[in-house]
């Protein structure tokens, strides 16, 4: 129980974190782009060894397949009609609907991989990519009118809603045998995959350009190695 209370914390409390950053810091862009690069790296890494490569064993190739693609389809679809119907809105409610919409996969996917021993770099790349994302998205909310308090009190909510996405998975799928976390595993790695090409890997190319390659290449490298 320790240890969920630790991942869902630490997962989730980052968007609190930023969001107070953000309504009192306006952070170089250089640095907001190296962030975000950097946790784009470590997604990827997180995906790949942490959630795609045990489904695939467990599961085996066809149905973790199927359940990848599946969830790269869910989040795609669900990014496109949040980007026709929400996009635009003055409020800033479009910024913090996609990172929720980027949090929920992973935030789940945490939770069901401590039905075995945790994911730590998981950890480490959903805390590295939440902090940068709300902190950014936090700054936009009150350029645009919001009050600092009513933009926190947003991002307290969405901490509130991902910190439920880990425990969720968790008591979901407990006691869960291997071939049965495959699919959600693999389900999420296609909607994690997605959220990073969509979302994380554009935005830190806009904000710093050709150079955030670096800061994705040291988020992989860090992903790699933490979940060897």
């Amino acid at each position: 129980m320790l240890l969920l209370v630790v991942y869902a914390l630490s997962a989730s409390l980052p968007l609190t974190a930023g969001a107070l950053v953000g309504v009192r810091w306006r952070v170089p862009q250089p640095l907001l782009a190296a962030a975000l690069a950097f946790a784009a790296g470590a997604l990827i890494a997180s995906v790949a060894f942490e959630l795609f490569e045990p489904s695939y064993r467990d599961g085996g190739p066809v149905r973790a397949g199927l359940l990848f693609a599946a969830g790269a389809l869910v989040f795609t679809t669900a990014d496109y009609f949040l980007d026709r119907y929400v996009s635009g809105t003055t409020a800033g409610w479009a910024l913090l609907a996609g990172v929720t919409l980027d949090g929920i996969p992973e935030n789940t996917a945490l939770g069901v991989s401590l039905s075995g021993s945790g994911s730590v770099a998981l950890l480490v790349a959903v805390f590295v990519s939440n902090f940068p994302e709300a902190l950014a998205g936090a700054r936009t909310m009150q350029d645009r009118g919001r009050s600092a308090r009513s933009v926190v009190a947003l991002w307290v909510g969405a901490t509130v809603l991902l910190a439920a996405a880990v425990v969720l998975g968790r008591l979901v799928f407990a006691g869960a045998s291997s071939e049965a976390l495959a699919y959600p595993l693999a389900f999420a790695a296609g909607a994690v995959l997605a959220s990073v090409v969509a979302t994380l890997a554009p935005e830190a190319f806009g904000k710093g350009g050709p150079l955030v390659a670096l800061g994705s290449a040291a988020g992989f490298l860090t992903g790699f190695l933490l979940g060897g």
